[in-house]
């Protein structure tokens, strides 16, 4: 699919935004990553994660958006760098631009797929970290738990692991709990 490109990298926002509509991936330290489609499995979870979000914030008449996926994020001020989120809330509007949100959000989540767990507990976690992002939850629904990680004061996050069978609460908002028992049905 990438082999369409004409380099060998290190890629840039440029090349991200040069691909072509059917081709999925994200840009990580200047090398693609491509990216499958999603099961339905993944998108009942997105939708139902997205819609108890979104309901939420909509209640609050906050500051705060949220974007399922593709939604482009540009991580750091450099350009070899550019995810695509399965949730991302954004609570500082001046990261939003029309082509999606400069520096970290304040809370991503990521769906993980059978085919490369590995990007989202290891590659995406260390770089999410790196960036800032304040709330980090992995949702895995082959094992039916979440891993939340919350940054901490010292560096790295602290982490917390739930099952489906729980609720949990978003570190983000005061009052938002997400019931499993609801999304995983």
């Amino acid at each position: 699919m990438l082999q369409a490109l004409k380099q060998t990298g290190p890629y840039t926002e440029e090349d991200y935004y040069g691909l072509p509509e059917n081709i999925h991936a994200e840009l990580i330290d200047g090398q693609f990553y491509n990216m499958a489609a999603p099961g339905r499995t993944h998108q009942e979870i997105l939708g139902a994660l997205h819609f108890q979000i979104y309901q939420h914030i909509l209640s609050k008449n906050g500051p705060c958006k949220v974007y399922p996926a593709p939604f482009a994020v540009k991580l750091f001020h450099h350009d070899k760098t550019i995810v695509e989120p399965d949730i991302s809330v954004i609570c500082k509007p001046e990261r939003l631009t029309e082509k999606g949100c400069t520096g970290a959000p304040d809370w991503i989540i990521e769906i993980v797929s059978p085919s490369n767990p590995g990007h989202d507990y290891v590659r995406k976690l260390n770089l999410y970290m790196d960036a800032g992002v304040r709330e980090y939850w992995i949702v895995n629904p082959m094992t039916n738990k979440t891993a939340v990680y919350c940054l901490s004061e010292d560096p790295g996050f602290s982490m917390e692991t739930y099952s489906f069978q729980d609720s949990i609460k978003a570190g983000i908002f005061d009052d938002l709990w997400i019931d499993f028992r609801e999304i995983s049905r």
